[in-house]
C-alpha cells in the first residue's frame, strides 16, 4: 500500500541535503564546542557557520540568536526569561491569545502561578486576534506580549507587527512564535518588531530536537537552563553539533526557494480542496478559517457527522497520514482548543482534521487522498 503523508505540521521529512550535512558534521569526530583541543575548535566553528547562517536568515546579529532543543523549549525561555527579567522592572502582565500553541499557553499558565496577571486575548470566527483587543490589553505594567506568527491547526495568520509595535510603544517584549511560519513567511527582525521569536528545526525539513530562540540586543531576559557557558550564558548544555549545522542547511534551502515552496503546497492545498468539492460536494465539508489570510500548507477540514477519530482511523488505514490538530495533542480525543476558541459549533470541532502539506507531496496524490475521503465518507454517512 502507497503512504501518504499530510502532516507536515507536525513534522516534516528531511532534505536529502540536510541530511548530507547532518551526516558531513556527525562524522566529523567526538567534537564538544567548548574544548580547546582541535575537534573542539573545528566543532566551535561549525557552530559559528550555523549562526552566521540564520543570522542571515532571520535579518539579525548572530550574537542575538540561541540554540535550544526545539520550539518548546524555545517559547518557554522566551516567555519565562523575559518575564522574570520584566519582573525585576515592576512588570507583572502577560499577555497571550486562546489559539497558541500549548507551549505558549501552558508556560503562561505557570508564570500566572508565580504572581503574574495573564490576559487570554479571544479570536473572531477565523481564528483572529483584534488588534483593538490585543491594545486594550497592553499597558505600561506588560512584562512580554506573546502571539504566534501563524496558527498550526488553521493556518489563520496573526497581526504580529501591528501589536508588536504597540508592545514596543509600552516596552513590553514581544515574542512570536514562528515555528510553523518560518519557510512561508518573510522573516525581517532587522525592521519586523518583534524581541523574541521561536523556531524549530523538524517543520522546515531539518533534524528534529533542535531550534532557535533569537533575543534582540538590550531585550531584558534571564536564563531558564543553568549550568556552563554556552550560548554566551543563556542556554546552558553541550550544543547538539550535527543538528545545528542541518538546521542552519534547512533555513538556508527553505528561505532560498521561499516563493517556490509557497507555490507549491498552495497547488497542492487547492486541488485537494476542488477533488473535495467534485466528489462530496461543498456542503459536505468545511474548510476551517478559509476566509483567514492562512499559512498555505494548512487546510484544517470538517466532516460533519463524522468524528475525526474515525476520519483519522481509517485514513491511516487507507494509507493516508493526517492529524487530528496539534501534534502534541493529535494523540488526545480532546477537542481541539482552537477550533473551540474560534466559536466553532461542537459538530465542526468534533470532526475536524488537518491536513498539511510540503516536500514531496503531488497533486495527484491530493486527488487520490480526495478520492480515499469520498469513500470513506460514504461509508461512514451510510
Amino acid at each position: 500500500m502507497s503512504s501518504i503523508y499530510y502532516d507536515h505540521a507536525a513534522t516534516t521529512p528531511m532534505h536529502e541535503d540536510v541530511i548530507r550535512a547532518y551526516v558531513e558534521a556527525a562524522s566529523a569526530g567526538p567534537g564538544n564546542a567548548s574544548s580547546l583541543h582541535a575537534l573542539g575548535r573545528a566543532a566551535r566553528s561549525r557552530i559559528t557557520a550555523a549562526r552566521d547562517t540564520l543570522a542571515r536568515c532571520l535579518g539579525c546579529e548572530a550574537s542575538e540568536l540561541v540554540f535550544t532543543s526545539g520550539g518548546t523549549e524555545s517559547d518557554n525561555a522566551a516567555l519565562f526569561g523575559a518575564a522574570w527579567a520584566q519582573r525585576d522592572k515592576g512588570r507583572t502582565g502577560i499577555v497571550t491569545s486562546a489559539i497558541e500553541h500549548h507551549a505558549v499557553l501552558h508556560a503562561c499558565r505557570q508564570l500566572e502561578k508565580q504572581g503574574f496577571k495573564l490576559t487570554v486575548l479571544p479570536v473572531d470566527g477565523q481564528g483572529r486576534v483584534s488588534i483593538a483587543d490585543a491594545k486594550a490589553a497592553i499597558d505600561d505594567t506588560t512584562a512580554v506580549v506573546s502571539i504566534m506568527a501563524g496558527n498550526n491547526e488553521t493556518g489563520t495568520l496573526q497581526p504580529v507587527a501591528e501589536i508588536g509595535e504597540w508592545a514596543r510603544l509600552h516596552k513590553a517584549a514581544m515574542h512570536v512564535d514562528a515555528v510553523q511560519a518560518f519557510g512561508y513567511l518573510p522573516i525581517d527582525l532587522s525592521v519586523m518588531p518583534i524581541d523574541l521569536l521561536s523556531l524549530s528545526a523538524h517543520k522546515i525539513n531539518g533534524p528534529q530536537g533542535v531550534g532557535l530562540l533569537y533575543v534582540r540586543k538590550g531585550t531584558p531576559y534571564q536564563p531558564l537552563l543553568h549550568g556552563g557557558s554556552q550560548e554566551r550564558k543563556r542556554r546552558a548544555g553541550t550544543e547538539n553539533v550535527a543538528g545545528i549545522a542541518a538546521f542552519a542547511k534547512a533555513a538556508e534551502l527553505a528561505v532560498a526557494d521561499r516563493d517556490g515552496r509557497v507555490r507549491h503546497v498552495e497547488t497542492i492545498r487547492d486541488r485537494f480542496v476542488s477533488e473535495l468539492t467534485r466528489l462530496i460536494g461543498k456542503d459536505a465539508f468545511v474548510v476551517n478559517a478559509e476566509a483567514a489570510a492562512r499559512l498555505p500548507h494548512i487546510a484544517n477540514v470538517s466532516f460533519a457527522g463524522i468524528r475525526s477519530e474515525n476520519m483519522l482511523m481509517n485514513l491511516d488505514l487507507s494509507g493516508v497520514s493526517a492529524s487530528g490538530g496539534s501534534a502534541c495533542t493529535s494523540g488526545s480525543l480532546q477537542p481541539s482548543h482552537v477550533l473551540q476558541a474560534m466559536g466553532l459549533s461542537p459538530e465542526i470541532v468534533a470532526s475536524a482534521v488537518r491536513f498539511s502539506f510540503g516536500l514531496g507531496n503531488t497533486s495527484e496524490e491530493a486527488e487520490k487522498t480526495a478520492q480515499i475521503i469520498a469513500t470513506i465518507w460514504a461509508r461512514l454517512r451510510n
